[in-house]
């Protein structure tokens, strides 16, 4: 990379570039955090309700909450037809994420570890558990412990709903990239039938994982690492 994309990549806010169709045709590192939680669709919708009506770049200030961000402004331009750019700025008052890190952990296997927190789960409340798992999965480098902290807590969180249901699979097309390598994500989506319980503490500070809070869904992302 030169100087200039360097610049654009290390960029705290989420930097994207769009064609004429909507396809995204570039997104620096923190844009990936963010396309994590919510569609490359959406956000082209965003820019588009504020793209300038002639060529050139115009910059909005607004109050756009999106999942665990808060966004101040957003610039957006085009010199041409072909792409459009973004860029979304973050409030300072949203925590900044940690970075992902591929530098400890083991090898696992994720089912085992969501299932022991299920059956924990079990022993202590009346609920039906639906589970999705592609079994294609294989076992990949994580911070267990971490992994079955944060996963106990999500289902605590839920624990006075009746239906809790666990997908466990790779995110087809998506992908993060750590320490200059991609890699692609596998995600949990926990759901219920019922709301959160607010009272149960799910901020953490890990760079072993992605966690994305909703009011009947927690999702967490983790980087496929296998070496």
């Amino acid at each position: 990379m030169n100087f200039y994309e360097n610049w654009v990549e290390l960029d705290l806010n989420p930097i994207m570039t769009f064609s004429n169709s909507g396809k995204l045709l570039y997104s620096n590192a923190e844009a990936q955090f963010l396309l994590n939680r919510v569609s490359s669709k959406e956000l082209y919708d965003i820019a588009i309700k504020y793209a300038p009506a002639t060529y050139g770049f115009a910059t909005s200030y607004i109050n756009l909450p999106i999942k665990n961000y808060v966004f101040y402004a957003i610039t957006v331009g085009y010199e041409t037809e072909e792409e459009l750019f973004v860029k979304f700025y973050k409030s300072t008052m949203v925590k900044k994420e940690n970075k992902l890190s591929t530098k400890n952990g083991e090898f696992a296997n994720i089912f085992t570890l969501v299932d022991l927190n299920i059956s924990t789960l079990k022993t202590k409340r009346e609920i039906n558990f639906i589970k999705n798992y592609d079994p294609s999965i294989p076992e990949f480098k994580m911070i267990v412990p971490e992994l079955l902290k944060i996963i106990g807590k999500v289902y605590e969180a839920f624990a006075q709903c009746t239906t809790i249901s666990t997908s466990i699979k790779l995110k087809i097309g998506e992908y993060i990239r750590i320490e200059e390598q991609k890699y692609s994500l596998i995600s949990i989506d926990i759901v219920s039938d019922g709301y959160l319980n607010v009272n149960e503490n799910l901020e953490t500070n890990s760079n072993s994982y992605i966690l994305t809070i909703e009011e009947q869904k927690v999702t967490i992302d983790l980087p496929l690492i296998l070496n």
